[in-house]
């Protein structure tokens, strides 16, 4: 080790070439000593996991030292009565905030007691939308033209990089002399980030070469990816999927502490009217919180839990309770590829029954989206209950301090 450490000290071998000369254990052991001996920080706990890193050091996370262990907990079981998913689920939720997972258990068992809630995918497509230079606004209405005139063209291409994806949408916007190409596909089971890039790559090749349009960015920002945007909540990006249920008037008394109209009363004064005052994408009491530990612990990527917080809540008034829904337009999640394959986040989705790839492709996806949104309604329901008992102070004080 002193040999390869020397060497770092030197800078004959660079931080990142370790895996070149190491596997990649070693490699990572090599770079944890060297960085705690250049920064005095003990770094003992970052080390210890049991992980197998072969592909983590390599195909998720460069420059790998260990890893930042966060403790899973369980929330359910949730009974989902879905197209895909059916049946109850534990839910595994990767967090450090006191009361998420019982906030959120809580919700699901008000759920599985009001007899299970329904969930449906609306819509499934990941995007990414090339920007592209035209001469002037004369060229720019051109290359829309040709763009919509010649979509069997453009799938070849795009189809021709991947086995699994379908190119399933095509749009263009345009602002000034900047052109904007925004591609749609059915990913299967993978969020499918990586796939559209290369399939849009080539399509992109095809609308240059035959419009001279010129191809500035392969994510010209109307796709839109990781970031909050106004087209992802009405136009979708990922899986689009709800969830809903009838609550009726003893149960939430029961569970609750509070009642059926003091619950709409919330959720509009709080999700709908506070969110549109604020300037809010999302309509939603805690979306975000759901998602994120679910994305954590199942290997997505959890930058995209900025477009799955597009959510909205409603709460209808109905004879002898409320129906209540959570609506996700924008959801990007996969069952396979990126984080989805290290050995602690591939067992959070077995024990969902979703790991891997379904049969046949994309009902393990689908399945999974039908869970998450079951799961943020939960998360939704217990957090309008206790707003609603006054309650939240309390149980922050109780298990979040």
């Amino acid at each position: 080790m002193e040999d390869y450490l020397e060497r770092l000290k030197k800078g004959s071998l660079k931080l990142y070439a370790l895996e070149s000369e190491l596997p990649p254990d070693d490699a990572v052991r090599v770079r944890r000593t060297f960085i705690e001996r250049e920064t005095g920080a003990d770094l003992s706990a970052t080390g210890s996991f049991t992980i197998p890193i072969d592909r983590a050091a390599t195909k998720n996370c460069e420059n790998m030292i260990g890893t930042v262990q966060v403790p899973v907990g369980v929330a359910g079981p949730l009974l989902v009565k879905g197209e895909y998913a059916h049946g109850s689920f534990y839910i595994p939720l990767a967090t450090t905030e006191g009361a998420l997972v019982a906030s959120v258990n809580r919700g699901c068992g008000a759920i599985t007691r009001a007899g299970g809630a329904d969930t449906r995918i609306f819509r499934d497509g990941m995007t990414r939308a090339p920007v592209f230079a035209a001469r002037d606004i004369t060229h720019a209405r051109e290359i829309c033209d040709w763009v919509a005139s010649h979509r069997d063209e453009i799938t070849a291409a795009a189809e021709s990089t991947t086995s699994h994806g379908k190119l399933t949408g095509i749009m263009t916007a345009v602002g000034g002399t900047s052109v904007f190409v925004r591609l749609e596909f059915d990913t299967k089971d993978a969020m499918g980030m990586n796939m559209v890039t290369i399939a849009s790559a080539e399509a992109a090749g095809v609308i240059s070469a035959a419009t001279g349009a010129r191809l500035i960015a392969l994510s010209g920002n109307f796709c839109t990816d990781k970031k909050p945007a106004a087209v992802n909540m009405v136009m979708g990006r990922g899986r689009t999927v709800a969830a809903g249920i009838f609550l009726p008037d003893a149960l939430i008394r029961v569970v609750f502490k509070t009642d059926a109209r003091t619950l709409a009363e919330v959720n509009m004064r709080k999700n709908l009217v506070g969110s549109a005052r604020a300037g809010s994408f999302g309509f939603n009491a805690q979306a975000a919180n759901i998602i994120a530990a679910l994305f954590i612990a199942c290997g997505q990527d959890p930058a995209h839990v900025v477009e799955g917080s597009l959510a909205v809540t409603t709460v209808d008034p109905v004879e002898g309770g409320v129906y209540v829904s959570v609506t996700l337009p924008s959801l990007p999640s996969g069952t396979v590829g990126g984080g989805t394959g290290i050995a602690t986040q591939h067992e959070c989705l077995a024990l969902l029954g979703v790991a891997g790839g379904g049969s046949p492709p994309g009902t393990h996806a689908k399945k999974f989206a039908e869970i998450i949104a079951c799961a943020v309604l939960a998360g939704e329901l217990s957090l309008l209950g206790a707003l609603g008992a006054q309650h939240l102070a309390r149980a922050h004080q109780q298990l979040g301090r």
